[in-house]
């Protein structure tokens, strides 16, 4: 793992050359052109600059002063209005990157004397949270207590607390990131909260509650790690669905399975297998988007984009961090010796994230590897994002794409009755998941009330049930309404996405259509609906992906009205048979 840990430096440091000019004399750090800076990117920096250290030893990059870059960036977020506390986590573990004494800190030594007093203000401020921000209070506690901030070390209570939320929420123990209202918001952060815990953790002053707390982490992280060989595309795509993922789907992911390696939490004899997956892992990362001429992490161009409040520079900062985090976790790994990887078979199963008797939650994963068809089909909340992200259909970014950011009823029906808005998405009941007729996968849930788009079910007007029907790289969908009174549908609407990796920072073995499309065919359609004019959208900026552009968008619509009637079943059946170009063509 040297040269991999030699790899990831260079990287580092190239990222950082590239970006240390834009911290200002403040701390505040200056935005690409036609973004707008964050709150908490001062932080993002800090921690950033305490791991190149970590990793190297070295207090300068191109001859600018470390050590005084990160007494700035802590500053500034110090005093950073309104306070943002997980900015003021990253500040902090970035300051105790430099040393865990304030004794024998260069950077804590560097700060004024206003700047200690907010940052010990800041840090004693104790606050409470049921999603991914409790992962900060647990890093604000670790520095509290390590830097003699405090003398309570509150960082066990604080992770058994995080833990038993997870208990509370998910019946799998699965982390929901938005368990307030409807709940399930199964979604990557749970992959990063792990991975900044234990990261925290690495940082703490005692090790013997670092080691006490790790084997409750491993028994919730380890249930994500399990998930990567199902979930990492052939190419080496990781978490591909939810406003988050992109770069981060790559980064948080490999964290996690360096962090697994170190820790001993891969399953045993298995090894191989998942140093083949980090392998694709990073290779499309580094190649999908690191810019290799110039050496900087591209996120958003004309032809990208990332999520809506993931700026360029926060991306980059976040880029250097965990490349040095995974160039010293690399010197403690022994990599298993290199065999060919295992042969892949086609496969299709229901990772359950939730199952109670109001509903149930998961990811459907399924693969055809003679096809090239993999995807990853989310039954979870939005938390309250109406955007196409989260919504229940086969995630497959160059073959099954959607616009980030933005709402459209990709691949699922949306029916309109009056004010409210409806797609089969964010919950199930009686999820199940097979083998069907010639060696095909089915996935199966339904839905005794109708949801709408910002999750309100909606009782007393009808239910659906959901068939999806995967066979080699055939792709059914059947959507089966009933109502329960009399009712007018007002309008109803499906669409289709047709989209390509990006032109130049993609592999050649990512998957992506070829001239002849999605090959969609309606099979059956009760609400009688209309395929409009084919609407172009390769320059409008709504419309791109983390991965590559959106060329085209395919609706079909009815927009008069429709009398549904009780006892009657309305169908809405699709079949896609994508025309998948061979990897390396």
């Amino acid at each position: 793992m040297e040269s991999f840990s030699e790899q990831c430096l260079d990287m580092a440091k190239s990222i950082l050359g590239h970006n240390l000019d834009s911290i200002n004399q403040d701390g505040t750090i200056s935005p690409v052109p036609g973004e707008v800076s964050r709150s908490d990117e001062p932080g993002h920096a800090a921690l950033a600059l305490g791991e190149y250290y970590r990793a190297t030893g070295e207090t300068s990059v191109n001859d600018l002063d470390l050590i005084d870059l990160t007494a700035r960036t802590i500053t500034a977020q110090a005093f950073q209005e309104p306070i943002c506390e997980n900015g003021v986590a990253y500040a902090s573990l970035g300051l105790l990157s430099f040393g865990p004494s304030k004794e024998r800190n260069a950077v804590w030594e560097r700060l004024v004397d206003p700047t200690r007093e907010q940052l010990d203000k800041l840090l004693l401020n104790r606050s409470d949270y049921n999603n991914h921000w409790q992962a900060f209070n647990v890093a604000k506690a670790v520095a509290r207590f390590s830097l003699g901030l405090s003398k309570k070390d509150e960082t066990g209570r604080l992770i058994e607390r995080f833990i038993s939320r997870i208990q509370q929420t998910s019946s799998n123990g699965f982390f929901d990131d938005d368990p307030d209202g409807f709940g399930g918001s199964f979604s990557l952060y749970g992959v990063m909260s792990f991975v900044f815990i234990r990261q925290a953790l690495q940082l703490h002053s005692n090790q013997a509650l670092r080691d006490r707390k790790l084997p409750s982490l491993r028994t919730f992280g380890e249930k994500y790690i399990k998930m990567m060989p199902d979930l990492v595309r052939h190419d080496g795509q990781g978490w591909a669905f939810g406003t988050h993922s992109g770069a981060y789907g790559q980064m948080h992911c490999i964290s996690l399975l360096l962090q697994g390696f170190r820790d001993n939490w891969i399953p045993a004899g298995q090894e191989k297998k998942y140093f083949d997956i980090l392998r694709r892992l990073f290779h499309y990362f580094f190649v999908t988007y690191l810019d290799q001429e110039h050496g900087f992490l591209v996120v958003q161009d004309e032809e990208r984009t990332a999520a809506a409040n993931h700026t360029t520079r926060m991306a980059n900062f976040d880029a250097a961090r965990y490349l040095c985090q995974w160039s010293r976790l690399a010197r403690e790994i022994k990599s298993p010796e290199a065999t060919p990887p295992e042969s892949a078979r086609t496969a299709g199963r229901f990772v359950i994230f939730d199952k109670s008797n109001k509903k149930e939650q998961g990811l459907f994963l399924y693969r055809d590897p003679s096809s090239g068809l993999q995807i990853q089909l989310p039954l979870i909340s939005a938390a309250g994002e109406v955007t196409a992200d989260n919504l229940a259909f086969p995630h497959s970014p160059g073959v099954f794409d959607w616009p980030n950011n933005e709402y459209l009823p990709v691949m699922v029906p949306e029916l309109t009755f009056g004010d409210d808005v409806f797609v089969p998405s964010y919950y199930g009941r009686r999820c199940v998941t097979g083998l069907g007729m010639r060696n095909s996968f089915y996935f199966r849930y339904e839905q005794p009330e109708l949801i709408t788009t910002n999750e309100k079910i909606i009782p007393g007007i009808g239910s659906c049930r959901i068939n999806w029907t995967f066979a080699g790289n055939k792709v059914t969908s059947e959507f089966i309404y009933t109502v329960k009174t009399q009712i007018e549908l007002t309008k109803f609407r499906y669409c289709l996405a047709i989209g390509s990796p990006h032109s130049r920072y993609r592999l050649d073995s990512t998957p992506m259509l070829g001239q002849e499309g999605l090959r969609c065919m309606v099979q059956k359609d009760d609400f009688q609906g209309t395929w409009l004019e084919t609407d172009v959208v390769t320059n409008d900026k709504k419309y791109r992906t983390n991965y590559g552009n959106i060329h085209y968008i395919q609706t079909l619509e009815r927009s008069h009205p429709l009398i549904m009637r009780p006892g009657q079943t309305y169908r809405f059946t699709v079949t896609f048979e994508p025309d998948i170009i061979p990897a390396g063509n």
